[in-house]
């Protein structure tokens, strides 16, 4: 894996971006769209997902300290549509505004195998939105995919921080290498599957000679490779070759 370099004025840029784009395609929508790619949910309960979601991370990582919180708070009564739309502005604009105010060396809890500091809220939260930009306009029917550079360093947060974390939803009796390419970024990433276990291979530090013993590879677009790894999109929209059940056992989603 290459390392990416993404900084907090990135994630924060992404968020200015992406933020405004999925609230214009979820009042475009309406409440009772169904998420294509997500069983049993609507526009509303993405709303409502994402009203409880940054509420808790502005709550959680202006703590300034670095164990988990005793108890995420309740969530607060679902409000009317228009002011969910009004709150879910609001809440947008504030969490940037709370990070912003932040230095990336801020302590705060996480839920990953990660230092313990705000950036990794920069970054969660910015591809938090991004799936959820995309969700939204899937809904609206008219998905626009993950900016390269964000989608790519969205790969490698799921390789380094949720398949870390116990956040798997494929397969976990596997063994074997995976190749991942993003064709539109000229970034690979080499995953070696031991079960349960997982490590990524610095391919910056691999000699030519080393045998990565690769049992399958998949190939598209670094925000197909996203998409698809967090459930949203089928691997068959993927070029997958070897045993498709390794790919399979890096799904988050």
């Amino acid at each position: 894996m290459t390392r990416l370099h993404a900084t907090k004025d990135f994630w924060l840029a992404a968020l200015r971006a992406d933020g405004p784009a999925l609230w214009d395609a979820v009042a475009e929508t309406g409440p009772g769209e169904p998420i294509p790619q997500v069983p049993d949910w609507t526009t509303a309960d993405l709303t409502f997902h994402l009203l409880d979601t940054l509420r808790r991370v502005r709550a959680t990582v202006t703590r300034g300290v670095t164990e988990r919180p005793e108890a995420d708070p309740a969530p607060e009564p679902r409000p009317e549509w228009d002011e969910a739309l009004d709150q879910l502005r609001r809440e947008l604009t504030g969490t940037i505004e709370t990070l912003e105010a932040l230095d990336p060396d801020f302590p705060a809890w996480n839920w990953a195998p990660q230092p313990k500091r705000a950036v990794f809220w920069d970054r969660r939260i910015a591809h938090e939105i991004s799936v959820h930009r995309w969700d939204a306009e899937a809904a609206a029917g008219r998905p626009t995919p993950i900016e390269t550079k964000l989608a790519t360093d969205g790969v490698a947060e799921i390789l380094d921080t949720w398949l870390p974390a116990g956040r798997r939803q494929g397969p976990t009796d596997l063994h074997g290498v995976v190749h991942l390419v993003g064709t539109d970024a000229e970034q690979e990433w080499f995953v070696r599957l031991r079960g349960a276990g997982i490590a990524l291979l610095d391919i910056g530090t691999i000699l030519d000679t080393d045998d990565h013993h690769a049992r399958a590879k998949a190939m598209g677009t670094t925000s197909d490779l996203q998409l698809v790894l967090m459930g949203r999109k089928r691997p068959d929209q993927l070029a997958i070759s070897g045993d498709p059940r390794l790919f399979q056992a890096l799904r988050t989603g």
